[in-house]
């Protein structure tokens, strides 16, 4: 069966392998069609990377994951086979860009005021900085050492410490200029691509999203499709497949599904690339129609 992956990601946002390395894992893992869905920016997508994918035999559909926010929950919005020299995306992803520094400086000033450590420098290099990079940093540090034993009893992962300490209604909580999900939704529309929703059963945990909610949620954003194929790990490491059920919820409100890991780093528990450490009742025929859905004009 060919072996696909629509949302992975890089150096350019929070992944650790460049694009040129995420082509050879692909090749390793027998992926043959690809996209990288970096944070709030499309910079994986130069020449030398088409280039080098050619070289290897693999597919790519350019993608994008937009950071957004609604009254109840941050939602990202992915977009996929969109014009990447469209004036008017490039122009909003600089801003979200610049947003996100803003949110770093800011951030930062909270993490010191908690006695925590940073390299601030470090952190002001990477472009699309985002909450995980932030946290990496944080519990990475070894002058935080100390206090995380001392807070958490253990040295958290990222995840547990974004929602223990940076998420909404925690000490270092910094409220971000953000956009709706209606805005992203526009910008992928304007140049050209397919609206997703990522990640639906990530709101049905995190939170506390209904079917209902999320229904309401595609309807206002004009949603083309969901991301029904994915594997959510919970903060404790649990592993949770319904898969089956957003494919259902798919059929129902007439929607497109695709299928990602959200790779970002190898970690023995969470999908690597192309989710071949994964049960998938996929065949080839639902793989082909996820393609064919995602390029359709």
């Amino acid at each position: 069966m060919e072996k696909i992956d629509l949302h992975i990601h890089s150096t350019l946002s929070d992944g650790v392998l460049t694009p040129k390395e995420i082509i050879d894992e692909a090749v390793k893992n027998g992926v043959s069609v690809i996209a990288i869905a970096d944070h709030d920016n499309i910079d994986a997508y130069t020449d030398e990377f088409y280039n080098y994918a050619k070289e290897n035999g693999i597919q790519i559909i350019n993608a994008v994951e937009i950071s957004t926010k609604t009254e109840k929950a941050g939602i990202h919005v992915l977009g996929y086979n969109f014009n990447i020299e469209n004036a008017f995306l490039k122009e909003k992803l600089n801003v979200l860009k610049n947003v996100r520094h803003e949110y770093l400086n800011n951030v930062a000033k909270k993490l010191k005021e908690l006695n925590y450590f940073l390299e601030i420098k470090e952190l002001e290099k990477i472009e699309a900085v985002t909450k995980a990079h932030i946290a990496l940093n944080v519990i990475n540090h070894p002058k935080n050492t100390d206090l995380l034993l001392q807070q958490f009893g253990h040295i958290p992962n990222k995840g547990e410490f974004i929602e223990t300490i940076m998420n909404e209604g925690c000490p270092a909580y910094v409220k971000k200029n953000t956009i709706t999900p209606q805005e992203a939704s526009k910008i992928i529309k304007e140049a050209g691509g397919k609206v997703v929703l990522a990640h639906p059963v990530a709101y049905e945990y995190e939170d506390n999203l209904n079917e209902e909610a999320i229904a309401n949620l595609v309807t206002e954003m004009k949603a083309d499709g969901i991301e029904a194929y994915y594997i959510y790990v919970d903060r404790n490491n649990n592993k949770i497949d319904e898969i089956k059920k957003w494919k259902n919820f798919a059929d129902q409100n007439n929607l497109l599904v695709t299928i990602g890991s959200d790779f970002h780093n190898e970690d023995g528990i969470r999908p690597q690339i192309g989710l071949i450490n994964e049960r998938l009742n996929l065949n080839d025929e639902d793989v082909n129609n996820i393609i064919e859905d995602i390029l359709k004009e």
